[in-house]
């Protein structure tokens, strides 16, 4: 039975005990019941059982695939981020459409017969970029994020005007599947704690939402985290994954009545560049579960289906690598694990688990070798995740002269050539120091790249690019021209197999070193299905195929050493184009290998 709502353009789909509910004028309900200490679902005592998925890491196309797969492993919920950066990049203007279609995930969830625990910010964490925030914010470079600055509270009442007007008719009262909806994110463990922003927020939730919503805050598990982030009028959850006792008893002070819920009981855990591949036992997993469910606990698994940082969406404490593995119970591509059957065993105690064997793993392809070529005449002038910064040397320097970025001003990684000749990388907090060579008037070019914005702790504010002098020898460098692309905009229309796109001059670059575009085509076999793309003996860049951005590669540092490739990005029938940015140096074979298998867990020496 479908009802089709025209405030949200989108058709909500009930459940056979829905329609029975309906039929009988049961109205439909989700509280919180602080006698029995429980949540209540149309009256009657629910414990939930979920599992994190984030839309905008998981292609549209197997978002139907992915829910089923959660719901087939016992869950009767999902929790759900909505990344405010991800619907609006630039300021005023709002994209629900194709990957960002958050309706029509809901929707695909409410067929599935999964519940929704919706978690819209406005900051998520998440080890997304910025934490969700979008960069324009800090064109006010007086702003105070999470907070009650009354410039960043305006944007914060703008954005959530337009999102929670959206998804009202989501609400499990209004016929949908939200039951719950988090007001900001471990907010305990931010600096600013400020109690007006919490209200703030509170308020506008309950204006766009209703009084009957459930609101809750979510926090750490530590006494300051809890005062800072929680708020009368807000229930009080917690997450963690050691010792249950202390970490319920911790929420239980502040929560004295209602439901014990673990809003992020964590499956496995992210990985950063140069770190081994994280891993969290399937044992302790399983344990933890089964002894919170007994205690008749709500639990959220963090994540349940973690996806692919594409593009340049990875966050940054320090920088988080492409995939989202997270050693979670469905790998990246989807695919069931034996952590998943685990928790299907464990979950078999609580509830009914659906009848039927798990959906198999989705077919791979090796499709071998493929090799590239470097691209003549492409412009090194990019725009979200690359900038190109120019002057000119203001005297000879016939022995190395050492180029200072004395503030640690470079944010994040500097590619730095004179006259065409690659001279090396500067980096953030790493290499503040380098040697150049020249003569006066010679071109500089620095390519700096953003390797994402800081998500977590109290340096949110991360500016990109040049942010403070240089000095070359005794000299302050000055005159910078500065130049910008957007370079995916080119790929997505077919640069530079298609050619027809005019680019300023570039950077010049020495043989295999030195920022530079390579391409190719991996040819049609009539098959388009997911694959892992490894770049052996390539160092560190940007892979796109037919158009659309994989995300970073960075072998030489790992631990992650193949791109995981959606067959949905590849065509049977025709040539599939591969481009890669390779910023410090390719290898002279040229070659990229399409696998039938993932390598994530590779830690080179750092370089």
């Amino acid at each position: 039975m479908g009802i089709f709502d025209r405030s949200s353009r989108s058709i909500f789909v009930m459940s056979d005990t829905d329609v029975g509910r309906e039929g009988l004028g049961i109205e439909r309900s989700f509280s919180i019941d602080p006698e029995r200490n429980c949540f209540l679902k149309d009256g009657e005592p629910f414990q939930y059982v979920s599992g994190s998925i984030h839309y905008s890491r998981v292609p549209r196309s197997y978002w139907r695939d992915r829910l089923n797969k959660m719901y087939m492993s016992g869950l009767n919920a999902v929790q759900v981020y909505v990344p405010w950066n991800f619907h609006e990049q630039v300021q005023g203007v709002y994209e629900f459409d194709g990957e960002r279609d958050v309706e029509y995930f809901l929707n695909l969830a409410n067929q599935t017969g999964l519940l929704v625990i919706l978690r819209p910010g406005p900051y998520i964490c998440a080890e997304w970029e910025m934490g969700g925030l979008p960069a324009w914010l800090l064109h006010n470079p007086n702003i105070i994020l999470r907070s009650a600055d009354s410039d960043y509270l305006q944007a914060v009442s703008n954005w959530m005007a337009v999102l929670l007007t959206k998804l009202r008719p989501w609400l499990y009262q209004n016929g949908g599947n939200i039951i719950s909806v988090q007001v900001e994110n471990e907010y305990g463990s931010y600096f600013a704690c400020d109690y007006n922003y919490l209200r703030h927020l509170r308020t506008l939730f309950r204006f766009f939402l209703g009084e009957d919503v459930v609101l809750f805050t979510t926090d750490g598990n530590t006494d300051k985290e809890l005062v800072c982030g929680t708020l009368e009028g807000l229930y009080a959850t917690i997450d963690f994954d050691t010792n249950i006792t202390t970490a319920f008893r911790r929420q239980r002070r502040f929560e004295p009545k209602g439901p014990l819920v673990n809003s992020e009981f964590y499956t496995g855990w992210l990985d950063h560049w140069g770190d081994k591949h994280a891993a969290v036992e399937t044992q302790k997993v399983s344990r933890m579960l089964e002894d919170m469910l007994s205690l008749g606990a709500s639990v959220n698994m963090y994540m349940f289906e973690g996806g692919t940082n594409f593009g340049y969406w990875n966050g940054a404490f320090r920088s988080v690598v492409t995939s989202y593995d997270y050693n979670a119970p469905l790998s990246e591509a989807g695919d069931p694990t034996d952590k998943l059957l685990a928790i299907r065993d464990v979950i078999k105690h609580f509830r009914d688990v659906p009848v039927g064997p798990m959906p198999p793993a989705s077919p791979k392809m090796a499709y071998g070798f493929v090799t590239l070529k470097k691209v003549s005449g492409y412009g090194a002038l990019w725009y979200y995740g690359f900038m190109l910064y120019r002057t000119v040397l203001p005297r000879n320097l016939p022995e190395p002269t050492p180029l200072i970025s004395p503030m640690n001003g470079i944010h994040d990684r500097a590619y730095v050539s004179v006259n065409g000749v690659y001279q090396g990388m500067m980096e953030r907090d790493v290499t503040l120091v380098m040697n150049v060579t020249g003569r006066a008037g010679d071109q500089l070019d620095m390519v700096v790249e953003n390797m994402g914005r800081v998500n977590f702790g109290n340096k949110i504010n991360d500016y990109k690019g040049l942010l403070g002098n240089l000095i070359l020898g005794n000299d302050v460098l000055t005159d910078w021209l500065i130049f910008s692309l957007d370079i995916d905009v080119m790929i997505a229309t077919g640069w530079p197999q298609a050619g027809g796109v005019d680019v300023p001059p570039e950077p010049k670059s020495e043989g295999g070193r030195g920022p530079a575009v390579y391409s190719g085509t991996l040819q049609p076999t009539g098959l388009a299905w997911d694959t892992f793309i490894k770049l052996n003996g390539w160092t560190k860049g940007q892979v796109w195929i037919n158009g659309v951005n994989l995300g970073r590669y960075w072998p030489q540092r790992g631990p992650q050493q193949t791109l995981y490739v959606p067959g949905s990005l590849l065509s049977p029938t025709v040539p599939n184009n591969i481009t890669v940015l390779e910023l410090e140096n390719a290898p002279e074979h040229g070659r990229v290998l399409f696998m039938d298998r993932p390598q994530l867990n590779n830690t080179r020496a750092q370089s």
